[in-house]
């Protein structure tokens, strides 16, 4: 059976994550992708460490299944391939600031007039417009404008760092290959392109809904760490264990969190698992009787409970599990 993609040719020009990511996705279900790159270097994720032959694991990462070619789009010979490319294309992701494609003479407007089937999806932190749309910005900086980064971390704590990048993941990679995916079945109905204009900050802030529907419906901003959650309630939150390692338990709905109270011998915890006021006192000591055990033993000891109840996996652990 055929790809869903197969007989879809996109143009990518844009480095490092998000574009790399959203393109490998599309290439990865059948489209056709030719990594447009500059002539001294490449994508410039090529050089980020660490190398395995020269070249970065990073970039290996977001870039598989592509073609690759150069050009000097600062050249008119290489505005002229390039366009001569877009005129049999369907979609061009690039992850400049606002302008720069329409510097270079190649922006949406001129594309559309060479191909008005081409799908132009243009990856931004601010948008291709408004008052930050030429501010630089990385992940860490479009979280902190969108209320992510207040909210991540304890309640003791200052505001932490994610783990993995989701404003490039899920708001710039996720969102493009979604917003192309669209544009794709419109050209179905319409037989027109479209420009897509993916805002990592906008689409950070989406990610806030939950967040969002609570403040709307309780009228109190929700502390960072103390939500239902994000730490504040016994039954969905993280414990340590005796060799230092963690368990999480996300017994949201009544029927798990009954049955790990009852195994633990705290059944007098079920009828409190909403009430504010126990919170502090249950977590404290459940932490207590989490700590009498290593992972593995709890692990060992639920392994027959339907209660959502997990070790906290590192890296390595992950990747070796089945």
């Amino acid at each position: 059976m055929d790809l869903p993609l197969k007989g879809i040719k996109v143009l990518d020009l844009s480095r490092y994550l998000p574009g790399p990511f959203c393109s490998q996705l599309l290439a990865d279900f059948g489209a056709e992708v030719i990594k447009v790159e500059e002539p001294v270097g490449g994508d410039l994720g090529r050089g980020l460490r660490p190398l395995i032959n020269d070249q970065g694991t990073l970039f290996y990462a977001v870039n598989r299944n592509k073609k690759s070619i150069t050009l000097n789009l600062r050249k008119e010979k290489g505005k002229e391939i390039f366009k001569k490319l877009v005129a049999d294309s369907d979609v061009v992701i690039e992850q400049f600031r606002p302008g720069v494609m329409g510097k270079l003479g190649v922006g949406y407007e001129v594309l559309k007039e060479v191909n008005d089937k081409i799908i132009y999806c243009a990856i931004t932190g601010y948008g291709l417009d408004g008052p930050l749309r030429d501010a630089a910005g990385h992940d860490l900086n479009y979280l902190s404008l969108a209320g992510v980064t207040s909210l991540t971390g304890t309640s003791a704590g200052p505001p932490a760092m994610s783990g993995v990048q989701i404003a490039d993941i899920a708001g710039g990679t996720l969102y493009s290959a979604i917003a192309i995916l669209l544009a794709l079945m419109s050209r179905a109905h319409t037989g027109k392109g479209q420009l897509c204009d993916v805002a990592m900050l906008d689409t950070s802030i989406s990610l806030l809904v939950y967040t969002l529907g609570e403040w709307s419906g309780l009228g109190v901003l929700p502390e960072r760490g103390n939500e239902q959650l994000t730490g504040g309630y016994a039954c969905y939150n993280i414990y340590e264990t005796k060799d230092g390692k963690n368990v999480s338990i996300g017994a949201v709905e009544t029927k798990f969190w009954a049955e790990f109270c009852s195994k633990i011998g705290r059944p007098d915890y079920i009828k409190t698992q909403w009430q504010n006021d126990k919170q502090a006192d249950m977590i404290r000591d459940i932490k207590k009787i989490i700590s009498q055990k290593t992972r593995d033993e709890w692990v060992e000891f639920f392994s027959d409970s339907d209660i959502c109840f997990t070790p906290v996996l590192t890296v390595d652990e992950m990747s070796e599990s089945a």
